[in-house]
């Protein structure tokens, strides 16, 4: 199912998979120039669905919208906020919320994730040092920001880097690159983390 959302920056759309016997809920963004069919993408929603956990992958408005080029990140994190409010009004009342997504999305979820009083964050592909930027400095802050239990599966070969793991945040490497083609590992890792985050 699919719900258009009104944000401050224009419509969103949200794609609603719902849980048979829902215990939790899992709102995923995508990446800066992709979309919601992301193999990683599409690997952690069946996963959650398989923890009985609701899954909803959203849609940004400049997607919405046509445009491949993102929106500034305040605009994301505001067009993201009004979603996932909107949605724990509706949908996902009472349910625990985990929010996340892939590369640019996984950011937004890291930098809003306190506001929204998250349980916790799934970070895919995150892009921790940004690709030719020199002197550009590392997205680390966003991810030691998180107060919540989270997990980053994150390419072998990912350029953009591979963060260090803490006592909060779980870092699984799986095969390949930035891209995370290879989606039963995605979805084990995804699937062992809310097992034991639930």
């Amino acid at each position: 199912m699919a719900r258009r959302l009104e944000t401050p920056h224009g419509e969103a759309l949200a794609h609603v998979h719902a849980a048979t016997q829902s215990r939790a809920a899992l709102v995923l963004g995508h990446g800066a120039g992709g979309g919601v069919g992301a193999p990683d993408l599409l690997a952690a929603t069946d996963a959650a669905l398989e923890r009985n956990v609701t899954v909803v992958l959203v849609e940004q408005p400049y997607r919405v919208a046509g445009r491949r080029s993102p929106a500034p990140a305040r605009q994301l994190d505001a067009a993201w906020i009004a979603v996932v409010q909107q949605l724990a009004a509706a949908e996902l009342e009472g349910l625990q919320l985990f929010v996340g997504g892939r590369s640019s999305g996984a950011r937004v979820a890291c930098r809003t994730a306190g506001e929204l009083e998250a349980a916790g964050v799934v970070c895919l592909a995150f892009p921790l040092v940004p690709l030719g930027r020199a002197g550009a400095s590392s997205r680390l802050p966003e991810l030691d920001a998180v107060s919540v239990p989270l997990l980053v599966v994150q390419g072998e070969r990912d350029p953009f880097g591979m963060p260090p793991a803490t006592d909060l945040r779980t870092v699984v490497q799986v095969p390949g690159d930035h891209s995370l083609r290879t989606r039963e590992p995605v979805a084990d890792a995804v699937r062992t983390w809310l097992a034991r985050v639930l």
